[in-house]
């Protein structure tokens, strides 16, 4: 028998009433074994009245939890021991009205926002599927219909033809029973949040983690959340570069638009709409953005850099922002995102799931003072970094002067950072030669 507490298996030395709460955890989990006649110190003893127990175990549940428990005795050496075990239920099951779950050998109360997920869960249904009792159509903004009927011509042409915005949505699976489901609010209202707290972007300016330049909050229905942010980031808090291409101007914004539009959209429609608002955080030498919800189990941090199942959260959310040809299908979101940053001579993006939720990384460009660091460069060549993305290039006199140094030192440095590859040669010798950084993908 093993003698180790689990996720699986839970020890205890004699029957409790109140144990059924832990075959209610089991339950609501992957299923488990309750074995009574085990000590703290995993050594069997004698069950009082074991048989009896053998008896009542299965009506108790049964009548309490509404699930009937195998129930048998194992031999553990010479005693007999009681093995009570439940497989994982497809509905919810509580213990005097409450509901508990099993992660690794501990068990959990739910509660607030955790019961409110995991009930929802189990019902069938999701989060953005349940109806707003006190919603109405006077709650839906006209505009934001029309635009959609306009961005749906190629892949849902019934849009434009229906006149009725009610019947459209019924069209679009948004309403049940003449009531606007949720989704149906994040996507068409004319104010989500009076309903739905979280349900807005706040963007900030920050020099460290925790001193802020400025803020602003993005609100509305999330066609608007989008517009909005993009709109915001583009005139207050990104800089914008300015290229020639031959004779005519180009305005460049300092991250890949396409990337960042591209992840807001992600966020939007991926957010869990339980929790608290998304979050945009721009700092001097990267662009973040984090929104409630992990990742669904079937899929891993590695398996967003290739191709991988769609696995929305808001699947209404997702459907509408597909007909209209804003967001591909079939989880192409997050390749898009590492493509256009390549494509843009950026770092590759990185994704990470931290408090409850997913955050997108962009670096302004690979070499931070942390990444520099690791690199085992001397104190010489991590000096010359700035100079090399402050003006694009670098030559060895550049570099005699940036560190009081010899020729043979700048020399040997330099060629050394060509070894490592952080460096490219350009030009062919003499005064022509000068360096510049490796840019990924480059």
């Amino acid at each position: 028998m093993m003698f180790q507490e689990n996720q699986y298996v839970e020890f205890k030395s004699l029957w409790r009433d109140e144990y059924l709460k832990y075959l209610s955890g089991f339950a609501n989990s992957d299923g488990g074994k309750l074995i009574i006649g085990i000590t703290d110190d995993r050594k069997p003893i004698e069950v009082k009245y074991i048989h009896k127990l053998l008896d009542e175990i299965p009506n108790k549940s049964k009548n309490l939890l509404g699930i009937i428990p195998s129930v048998k005795l194992e031999k553990n050496g010479n005693i007999d021991v009681l093995a009570i075990e439940v497989g994982k239920s497809y509905a919810p099951i509580s213990y005097e009205g409450n509901f508990y779950i099993r992660s690794g050998s501990s068990l959990f109360q739910l509660k607030g926002k955790d019961l409110n997920e995991f009930l929802i869960s189990h019902s069938g249904k999701t989060w953005e599927d349940y109806t707003e009792e006190n919603a109405t159509i006077s709650d839906l903004d006209v505009s934001t219909i029309n635009e959609f009927k306009s961005l749906a011509v190629e892949r849902f042409p019934l849009a434009e033809q229906e006149k009725n915005n009610f019947k459209l949505l019924e069209k679009l699976n948004l309403v049940e029973n003449k009531k606007l489901k949720r989704a149906a609010l994040l996507l068409f209202g004319k104010n989500p949040k009076k309903f739905f707290p979280g349900a807005f972007i706040k963007i900030g300016k920050f020099v460290s983690d925790t001193d802020i330049i400025s803020s602003d909050d993005i609100e509305g229905n999330l066609f608007q959340q989008v517009n909005k942010a993009m709109e915001v980031l583009k005139n207050k808090y990104l800089v914008s570069n300015i290229k020639f291409d031959g004779i005519y101007r180009k305005e460049e914004l300092e991250y890949p638009i396409d990337a960042l539009r591209e992840i807001i959209l992600n966020a939007v429609i991926h957010k869990d709409y339980l929790g608290v608002h998304t979050q945009i955080k721009i700092y001097l030498d990267k662009f973040s953005v984090w929104n409630e919800g992990g990742l669904p189990k079937e899929i891993s941090i590695s398996d967003l850099s290739k191709d991988h199942a769609s696995r929305p959260r808001n699947n209404r959310i997702a459907d509408v922002f597909f007909k209209a040809g804003l967001v591909e299908t079939w989880g192409r979101g997050t390749i898009k995102i590492i493509n256009e940053c390549l494509k843009a001579q950026f770092p590759q993006p990185t994704f990470s799931e931290k408090q409850n939720g997913f955050s997108v990384t962009i670096l302004k460009d690979i070499y931070t003072e942390e990444y520099i660091r690791k690199l085992g460069l001397n104190e010489r060549q991590i000096k010359s970094f700035s100079f090399l993305k402050q003006n694009g290039k670098i030559t060895n006199s550049d570099y005699q002067k940036i560190n009081n140094t010899s020729k043979p030192t700048a020399t040997r440095d330099l060629k050394e950072m060509v070894l490592h590859n952080i460096l490219y040669q350009k030009g062919t010798k003499g005064s022509s030669i000068y360096y510049v950084l490796k840019l990924v993908g480059s």
